[in-house]
This record gives C-alpha cells, structure tokens and sequence, in this order.
C-alpha cells in the first residue's frame, strides 16, 4: 500500500468516518475514496491538498510521511504562517501559473489567500512545471542583475519554510517589503530574522522579520523579452585586472601556509 492510501484510511478511521462520510465532506464520490485507500487511483494534486487540508497536516507530511500512532507533525515554523493555497485551474483540471505584475505587486498583499483576487490574475500553463504549485512575478528593478528589470520569475510554492535553502534565489512576500526577489543568506527560523541577498553587489544585504513573512517561492525558471547578450572580449584593462586579482589571491594562499 502506498503512503498516500495507507495515510487516507488511517486518517479517516481515526475521525471515525466511514468512505461515504469522508467522500461527503470534501465533495467526492465513494467510489474515489475506496480505490484510492486501495491504491487503485491516486488524488489529483489539488485534491491532495484538500484532503490534508481537512486533516489538518501539511501537504509535505501527508505525501512523504506514513502517519500512524507513532506519528508526530515536523515543526514547521510558527502555525500563524500556515494556510491553505488559493489556486485555480483551466478547464483540464491543471492547475495554472498566475501572473502577478509589478502594477499588482502591492494589492497581492492583501488578495493572496482571496481565492477571487487570485482567480482574477493573469494566467498561463506550462507543461513542464507540473509538479507542484507555481505562480509568476514580474520584478522591478537591477538588484538581481542580469535579470533585467520586467523579468518573470515563476516561482514554485513553500509549504514548509524550514526547508528553505540558504544560497538559492525565492520570490520572498512580507508585509512591509510586498514582493521581492532575493538570494536567500540563512535557513528559516521561526521568530528569527531571514537574510536577504542582492546578485548586484550595489545592494546591501539586509534582514526581514520572520513574523512578516507571508509567502516563500522558490525560483525555477525566468521569462524576459530581453535576450543575453554576447560575451564582451577581453581588453587590456580587464585582463591586467584580472592578473592583478590571482596575484592576490595567491600571495594570500602563500600568507596562510
């Protein structure tokens, strides 16, 4: 028996439902409900969510981890920062990615967990992110460079923030910053303060409260209209430079031995 179908019938034995009660609750037939306790059928994924949504588990726990008696939820960070995703899917039932544009950057603090406001953004499939939840954000400004400005980053959704990857780049929602792009400078701690990186060395790195933060995606592709340019040849400034540089460096390795 697979972790999702054993984790199905545990769940719903242990809220004392029989198939038909459950499959009444979260508005499916009978039928689903018993091939998928016995794994002839596997949940879509937005069915997935509210299925634990229902239990009241994290999606992560209720796809990875074989709940029985023994069982006990990870930590995940302070519970005021959990909820249940607002999504919409095209007329196939795949879940689609939504576009949230610099001009609607600011109303998306207070619409993103509106189902409505989410249903009203822009949207557009991808075949190859169809795993997961994604959403895409058009980002202002050059502190990412060489993401130019106007740039789309889709961004694929954090349940579980402690699993938040120092070095990588997310799309990071707070209540005080809106939307952001950054490169991430140190694991989530609930209570802590989360570091935020610029790739343009210009900006100064600086820390969010973690109190403020609403969303976390983590950054999987980028759509820009503005194509990469050739790499420039060397000049004669560049490579003395660059010569300059390595001598450093090893005078510094020859230092430290």
């Amino acid at each position: 028996m697979s972790i999702i179908s054993s984790n199905i019938k545990y769940l719903r034995k242990k809220k004392g439902l029989t198939q038909q009660q459950f499959a009444d609750q979260i508005g499916i037939k009978r039928s689903l409900v018993g091939a998928y306790e016995e794994q002839r059928a596997e949940p879509k994924y937005d069915l997935l969510k509210t299925i634990a949504s229902f239990f009241e588990i994290s999606i992560d726990d209720f796809i990875n981890e074989t709940i029985d008696d023994k069982w006990a939820p990870k930590p995940k960070g302070n519970p005021a920062n959990l909820r249940v995703l607002s999504i919409s899917v095209d007329k196939d039932d795949n879940e689609n990615i939504e576009l949230v544009p610099m001009k609607a950057s600011a109303g998306y603090l207070n619409g993103y967990a509106d189902p409505e406001y989410v249903a009203q953004l822009p949207k557009f499939y991808l075949p190859m992110f169809n795993q997961g939840t994604y959403r895409a954000f058009e980002i202002k400004g050059d502190s990412m460079l060489p993401l130019p400005s106007g740039a789309i980053i889709i961004g694929q959704y954090v349940d579980n923030w402690a699993e938040v990857k120092p070095g990588e780049t997310y799309v990071v929602i707070s209540k005080n910053d809106g939307v952001v792009y950054k490169r991430i400078g140190n694991k989530f701690r609930d209570n802590k303060k989360l570091k935020l990186i610029s790739d343009n060395p210009v900006y100064e790195p600086y820390e969010i409260s973690g109190e403020d933060v609403l969303e976390i995606w983590m950054a999987k592709g980028y759509i820009s209209t503005q194509l990469p340019q050739p790499t420039p040849e060397p000049t004669m400034e560049s490579l003395t430079s660059m010569m300059a540089q390595m001598q450093r460096s090893i005078s510094k390795l020859q230092g430290n031995n």
